[in-house]
């Protein structure tokens, strides 16, 4: 949609075209209090402010609609639309590489207690994995900083695509 069209929103109308970029409510609400906004920089510049920081409970809840890598999700959602485009260069027929996503996964599941989370846009298969064991290194308290920046990272993606000047 058009930044002037996503201005002139009701208030209920922008949080609810904001949420699939990141079900967070705090920062769906400010950024369509924020408005109006001279141009769409401005808006992903108050996205990251506003995500900047992300409570705990914050990340654990936009966990949750996340799917695990290299599962891309079905419905016709714009939040599974966004999901599945993210993962375009993840190739899911690959059986090598979806054996090694689902084993990274279950790895990092196991040790973290929640979904592996990457800005998969413009990421290989291949550098996914590679990230993956290196995320798997990290300590509890590295990770959560790690994953509140790849959350930052998505919803800043989506909203690039969602807001168009």
């Amino acid at each position: 949609m058009r930044l002037d069209t996503f201005n002139g929103l009701g208030r209920g109308s922008a949080i609810d075209a904001l949420r699939p970029c990141l079900d967070v409510t705090r920062w769906v609400e400010a950024l369509a209090d924020g408005r109006p906004y001279d141009s769409v920089d401005a808006l992903v510049a108050a996205a990251g402010v506003v995500a900047s920081p992300f409570t705990a409970g914050e990340v654990e809840g936009a966990l949750a609609h996340h799917p695990p890598i290299g599962r891309r999700p079905g419905g016709d959602t714009a939040e599974a639309r966004m999901s599945r485009g993210e993962q375009a260069g993840v190739d899911a027929s690959d059986a090598a590489v979806g054996a090694a996503l689902a084993a990274g996964n279950l790895a990092y599941e196991e040790k973290f207690g929640r979904v592996f989370l990457i800005r998969a846009a413009g990421r290989s298969a291949s550098e996914i994995l590679d990230v993956l064991g290196e995320r798997l290194a990290h300590s509890a308290a590295e990770e959560d900083v790690v994953v509140a920046d790849e959350l930052r990272q998505i919803a800043v993606l989506r909203l690039k695509g969602l807001v168009t000047p």
